[in-house]
């Protein structure tokens, strides 16, 4: 795992090298272990500014490597004379595959294409032999080596016959191309800010503001998206100039071009023919292959284990390829009670005999809290962020790779909210739809909204949902500030800027170009597009490389998923019954009690921590944080934060989302 950066300038300008490298030592987390640089047509030591190999400052352990395009001694068979200088690579490296000759950026024989990479490439063995078979020679055992050969055979085609989780720059010097280009769910991260003169990119967006005149002023629009939906999706930024590449997409950059391509989409095209038993066995196949794959490491490697089933498939997996070694697993604990799933990966780590490790974490996350916020770039409110580095740091101390159970809700319907949705497709399809909004959300401005009632009495958002189409309604089960509670919320000169922009918007065109069947389907393509990538994979990804761990996840394996896509939704969600046929397809590994205990999901106390040992710290950022101050109307916070604290109300979510907001502004706003 790595991070990568680089220029294109595109007016033909030379690249400082000294940017360039301020640019790459902000991702230092992301690889602690080497740098290194390409700048085309620039002599090595010009290329940084006169630096000598090994003295790197704040990075005493690493190794400083430097290339140039005429490194290898061979001409440069493009067409920019040396010395031009219009493009630049930076990457700092995590060693995980290949330690002694697996360095980047990395380039062909002749030095004419050069990459730099974030990420893996799991059948980069059978890749190699099939390039070697074409005549291409290769110098080292690494994965990157791949890319640049597969480049040469099959251009942009290439991409297709990769199988991991990527973020890829590609310098071509004959063709004058920048090949940029990310994973089909988003697992590796990418952003970019171009314009006329230039394209500057980089896994996180706190090295592309380390090149100069980059435009700070906040994308109102994200903003909005990101109060309801906890991030900001892609293609946006918190930053108007700077975007994510998005997931399944490549950009072709040249000096007088820049175009975004998607090459990869997930249907969902039901195969009722097929018999359950032969299902089960199937994907059990496909998902045994790629947690295998996902155990090549040259470092040592472990899993995440939370106890719940899909952590649990993937330790049941490992634990059958392991060759009678134990596997490294990782969990946390907490006091409270609904939190606390430690008890069943314990039992899990007891079923398989693992080397099992365990962390308990306290409410004293406030240095925590305020790290993330600097990780993560961006506002970002999902509270198991927390956790989640947590774990990770918790795992750093044995690995320096660990597998992890993301993807299975998506997949198979495992969210408590699919089947809520299913209950209320249920009723409104009763209802003739000239009826359903005078009635039902008629009824549902009359229902209180109490949350200190019992569970049983709470059910004003399932009415008021009966009201709404599908679509809208999933979207308003999956918002912490719905559109009316984001009006009330914000100052009338933001309403003003916003220009009647709705975030629900997003939502409905994902979910009617779904390319799916049936309404189940289409909320699981709609979450995979949206919820997985700006929320879970970010999530994982900014709190494992904060510790420079690397995580991977068998389950989004892009072939294993296009055959769950296959799987019909009746045997996905029954009744209540999420992830009904993987659960049934585990039994064979995995006990009752695990498959089917009640899900918890994986979070914080954050309602006890904002009225108890967080309460003082988050008054101060939510109620005088200069976000606060900029964007939103003072008394409706006070009256929000009133209301938590008696007990009214709970609104722990939507305190959390403006507490982050206002450490985000802190920390990186500008």
């Amino acid at each position: 795992m790595c991070g990568i950066a680089g220029l294109f300038h595109r007016n033909g300008s030379p690249v400082d090298p000294d940017v360039l490298v301020r640019m790459t030592r902000t991702l230092t987390h992301r690889g602690p272990d080497e740098e290194g640089y390409f700048v085309n047509g620039r002599p090595p030591v010009d290329a940084l500014g006169g630096l000598e190999a090994g003295k790197l400052g704040s990075s005493n352990h690493s190794r400083l490597t430097i290339h140039d395009s005429r490194a290898h001694g061979a001409p440069i068979r493009g067409t920019i004379a040396a010395g031009r200088g219009d493009v630049g690579l930076g990457h700092r490296r995590l060693s995980i595959i290949d330690l002694s000759s697996g360095q980047q950026p990395l380039s062909n024989e002749d030095g004419t294409v050069w990459v730099a990479f974030n990420g893996e490439i799991y059948n980069f063995q059978s890749l190699k032999k099939e390039l070697e078979a074409r005549g291409h020679r290769f110098r080292t055992h690494s994965d990157t080596e791949t890319i640049v050969h597969a480049w040469e055979e099959w251009g942009e085609g290439a991409v297709q016959r990769f199988r991991g989780m990527f973020a890829i720059a590609l310098w071509d010097e004959r063709k004058q191309v920048l090949w940029l280009v990310r994973d089909r769910v988003g697992k590796k991260p990418l952003y970019y800010l171009v314009d006329d003169e230039r394209l500057v990119f980089g896994s996180e967006i706190k090295a592309i503001l380390e090149a100069p005149g980059v435009d700070r002023d906040v994308d109102l629009t994200a903003l909005s998206d990101y109060l309801s939906l906890l991030y900001v999706p892609s293609p946006k930024s918190i930053f108007r100039s700077i975007r994510k590449l998005p997931p399944a997409h490549y950009a072709v950059v040249t000096a007088d071009a820049f175009e975004v391509r998607r090459y990869w989409d997930l249907a969902f095209t039901p195969c009722h023919d097929l018999p359950e038993e032969r299902m089960m066995e199937e994907l059990l196949g496909i998902l045994d292959e790629a947690t295998r794959l996902r155990m090549i490491s040259d470092v040592p490697l472990g899993a995440f284990l939370s106890g719940g089933v899909d952590s649990s498939a993937v330790v049941a997996l490992m634990a059958r390829a392991s060759d009678g070694r134990p596997v490294l697993t990782n969990s946390i604990s907490f006091s409270v009670a609904q939190y606390n799933e430690a008890e069943y990966a314990r039992r899990v780590a007891e079923l398989f005999r693992t080397d099992h490790h365990e962390f308990h974490v306290t409410p004293e996350a406030i240095p925590v809290i305020e790290e993330l916020a600097w990780h993560y770039d961006e506002p970002f409110a999902d509270s198991s962020a927390v956790p989640t580095y947590y774990v990770s740091r918790t795992a750093r101390q044995n690995v320096t790779v660990s597998l992890s159970g993301d993807g299975g809700d998506e997949n198979f319907a495992g969210y408590r909210r699919y089947y809520m949705d299913a209950r209320e497709n249920l009723v409104r399809n009763l209802v003739p739809r000239p009826l359903r909004r005078p009635v039902f959300g008629g009824l549902g401005r009359l229902y209180p909204k109490a949350d200190y009632l019992p569970q049983i009495f709470r059910g004003k958002a399932f009415i008021s949902n009966v009201a709404r189409d599908p679509e809208d309604a999933y979207f308003f089960s999956v918002s912490a500030f719905y559109e009316d509670a984001k009006r009330a919320l914000l100052k009338p000169e933001v309403l003003e800027a916003l220009g009647g922009y709705e975030t629900r918007d997003l939502f409905y065109e994902v979910y009617r170009r779904a390319p799916a069947e049936d309404h189940l389907s289409r909320i699981q393509y709609l979450d995979i597009q949206t919820y997985l990538c700006g929320d879970i994979l970010t999530k994982v990804d900014r709190a494992s490389m904060a510790v420079s761990l690397e995580v991977r996840c068998p389950i989004l394996d892009h072939e294993f998923m296009e055959y769950v896509a296959r799987i019909p939704s009746r045997l996905k969600l029954v009744g209540l019954d999420g992830k009904h046929i993987f659960k049934k397809a585990l039994k064979r590994h995995l006990p009752d009690d695990i498959l089917y205990r009640k899900k918890m999901g994986f979070g914080v106390p954050i309602l006890e921590w904002l009225r108890g040992e967080l309460k003082d710290y988050a008054r101060g950022l939510i109620l005088d944080g200069e976000a606060s101050r900029l964007y939103f109307r003072p008394e409706r916070l006070e009256r929000i934060w009133r209301e938590h604290q008696q007990g009214l109300r709970n609104y722990a979510t939507e305190l959390w989302i403006v507490m982050m907001l206002n450490l985000w502004a802190r920390k990186l706003g500008g």
